[in-house]
């Protein structure tokens, strides 16, 4: 049984489903700190998305058509697709409350899914950027001015900290191949575009000097060391919702309250 468990458990993560399901939608559309509405941090969150988003394209280096090149601009449009899910939730669950029976209304799982994206990727992209782009050789202006580079690299991960900090539900070790399977995209989109001819909006055959695909050995290597610090970002996130459960006394309120459900996402 214990084995048949592992297994089953071992086909979730592999294939980035939700799983088990033992949540109930209420847990998503509230805040572990009291009778706080998500709508009040959810709301600033989409609305600084969209703002700095406006700003961004507005004032783009390239062609408007390049602008979504960059891993920084896919986490950018994953914050405003999060935050919106996350306010749909927050309303849904407010005004009609869902039957638990049935499990998690599709757009909870859709958030959900969001939301264990959208927090690590924010937490890398900043890491990688000031701690690996703006250190190496070739520094390349990613943003149109400072305010908006600090912006897009760092207050990112602050809004995104937001969301952590003061949400209910979990992130779990199980989910870790949601955010790594975001990333494979964005690196298989890289691999086309190159051998597509494609190049950044200097005329460089690549869209990082740091995932240069006319170098494979070295690029690889930053690839698989770029995936190692995404899942070491994710245990950080989990670990982080764990002593903020444990802190608010969430976790021990969340086991009183759950209704569990076996279907999986």
């Amino acid at each position: 049984m214990k084995k048949q468990a592992v297994a089953q458990n071992a086909l979730f993560c592999c294939t980035a489903s939700l799983g088990k399901i033992e949540e109930t939608a209420d847990q998503f559309a509230r805040s572990c700190h009291g009778n706080i509405s998500p709508l009040l941090w959810r709301v600033p969150n989409l609305i600084w998305a969209l703002c700095i988003t406006f700003i961004s394209v507005t004032s783009f280096w390239g062609p408007t058509e390049m602008f979504l090149l960059y891993m920084t601009h896919w986490g950018l449009m994953f914050i405003i697709i999060e935050s919106i899910f996350g306010i749909v939730v927050a309303v849904m669950e407010r005004n009609e409350k869902s039957d638990a029976t049935f499990g998690l209304p599709w757009y909870v799982k859709v958030y959900w899914v969001l939301y264990n994206i959208t927090i690590p990727v924010a937490f890398l992209i900043t890491v990688f950027y000031w701690g690996v782009l703006r250190t190496s050789g070739k520094i390349v202006n990613y943003a149109p001015n400072p305010v908006i580079d600090i912006m897009l690299h760092g207050v990112n991960s602050l809004v995104m900290l937001v969301e952590l900090v003061f949400s209910a539900h979990p992130s779990r070790l199980l989910h870790v191949m949601q955010p790594l399977y975001f990333a494979g995209v964005y690196l298989l989109f890289t691999i086309i575009y190159f051998f597509a001819g494609g190049q950044d909006p200097l005329g460089n055959h690549y869209i990082y000097p740091t995932l240069d695909w006319k170098l494979p050995g070295q690029t690889a290597i930053m690839a698989v060391v770029a995936a190692v610090s995404l899942i070491v970002v994710y245990l950080l996130v989990v670990a982080l919702g764990a002593i903020r459960d444990a802190l608010t006394g969430n976790f021990a309120m969340r086991s009183e309250t759950m209704h569990v459900s076996t279907e999986p996402y």
